[in-house]
């Protein structure tokens, strides 16, 4: 029994792989090559489903940190500085009228990007959108009522606008969902982190 187990383990070892089934959708409606590396970009304040607000600051931080390193030529402005250059420019108010109206309009107030735009000194700017997170797990072998292996999942699904500042448009969207999953004999999940920033390079590997 013990040497069958054995095998049987061996086995589902070898056959461990990681799968990452993902789909994209995006368009390039004015943004051209070397728009966004002579303008720079900066992230704004994500939006995110019900129940994932909390999610906001760890989206736009993994995303960040991914696009800075498969785009180093490009200048970005990360959202803790964002915030920090509205806030000091006092533009706080005009900042949360504006993503007040966004939520009923699905628009940007021009007026306002164009402020925010030249206060932060970047005239692409990155709006974030977390439509959906889940992780869960699977049993995969077991014996003895002993659970030996399992795969790990999680789905996520991003959605991407590049506003111009300059005249209040958009520049650039993009969609990604991502289903990510591995055979592991541990308790470790499939993170957050992880699965942003595996749905970050689709996305970025998309622009212009």
């Amino acid at each position: 029994m013990v040497i069958a187990l054995l095998a049987a383990l061996s086995l589902v070892s070898a056959c461990s792989t990681d799968q990452v089934h993902s789909s994209e959708l995006h368009s390039s409606i004015s943004l051209k090559a070397g728009d966004i590396r002579r303008g720079g970009i900066a992230f704004i304040t994500p939006s995110t489903a019900t129940g994932h607000e909390q999610d906001k600051q760890a989206l736009a931080m993994a995303f960040g940190d991914v696009l800075m390193k498969e785009r180093p030529q490009y200048r970005v402005v990360i959202l803790a500085q964002t915030l920090s250059d509205i806030n000091r420019a006092g533009l706080a108010t005009q900042y949360k009228k504006m993503y007040q109206d966004y939520q009923d309009t699905g628009i940007f107030d021009r007026s306002t990007l164009q402020q925010i735009g030249h206060v932060i000194g970047a005239r692409y700017l990155a709006q974030l959108k977390l439509a959906g997170f889940s992780q869960g797990s699977n049993e995969r072998f077991s014996a003895l009522g002993v659970r030996l292996f399992q795969t790990l999942h999680a789905n996520v699904r991003l959605f991407l606008q590049i506003w111009d500042s300059k005249d209040g448009t958009i520049a650039w969207e993009g969609a990604e969902e991502l289903n990510y999953a591995y055979d592991t004999d541990r308790e470790k999940p499939v993170t957050f982190r992880k699965v942003v920033e595996d749905a970050a390079r689709r996305l970025i590997a998309k622009l212009p």
